[in-house]
């Protein structure tokens, strides 16, 4: 049994420092790509234009809200689910979700950082939703979540590529993970839940743009 969990916990480590060497990957293309692009204004005119057009269809055509439907089903597991397929167009408005923290839908353009960061105030949905999309996991709490918990989920998430962290004193419950289309709430940061949660949704199954880069987006 001890062998399994350790072959286990070896194999997530490897999984861990693969998916941060693909993220420092795709920083050295991305620096380059910027370089490149910064000679190239009139392509980038061109695609600021037709940016600006999308956008403005978006704004024109989504209501804040209207295309989230569905409700949570709650697994033997604990973790609810989401029912319905949730919307992933980008908007400019803020987004009323029908679910606090949100777990998908409509969302900002840009999203926030989510290599480990873990942000001491309270962050955008919109911009943590587009988080989700990317595959990572969010970790929110409120203030009436002890401090130790909070330090300790803090720690685990700086040395977790693909998460982030930051307080939500509108959620139900103390402390909450996220993922897209995935919710659940935890008791605290010894609760075994944690590590079968990050196991399960950090780059999961559930990812709708698996590999997408956690940098290069919001910082605060």
């Amino acid at each position: 049994m001890g062998s399994a969990k350790k072959s286990s916990s070896a194999a997530r480590k490897a999984r861990i420092e693969e998916m941060r060497r693909a993220e420092q990957a795709r920083e050295r293309r991305n620096r380059i790509l910027t370089i490149a692009a910064s000679a190239v204004v009139v392509v980038g005119l061109v695609v600021g234009a037709v940016v600006l057009v999308n956008t403005q269809s978006d704004d024109d055509s989504t209501a804040a809200g209207s295309k989230t439907s569905g409700h949570f089903v709650t697994g033997k597991d604990g973790v609810k689910t989401w029912s319905e397929k949730l919307s992933q167009t980008h908007v400019t408005k803020d987004v009323k979700y029908p679910m606090e923290p949100p777990v998908g839908g409509d969302h900002n353009q840009v999203w926030m950082n989510c290599n480990g960061d873990v942000y001491p105030n309270e962050i955008k949905n919109v911009n943590a939703v587009h988080s989700l999309e990317h595959g990572a996991v969010w970790v929110t709490y409120t203030s009436k979540a002890p401090k130790a918990d909070v330090d300790a989920l803090a720690a685990k998430v700086k040395k977790t590529p693909y998460t982030l962290m930051s307080p939500d004193d509108k959620q139900a419950s103390p402390i909450m993970l996220s993922a897209w289309g995935s919710q659940r709430t935890v008791t605290g940061a010894d609760d075994p839940n944690v590590d079968a949660f990050f196991e399960k949704f950090v780059q999961g199954k559930q990812t709708p743009e698996p590999g997408a880069a956690c940098t290069g987006g919001l910082s605060k």
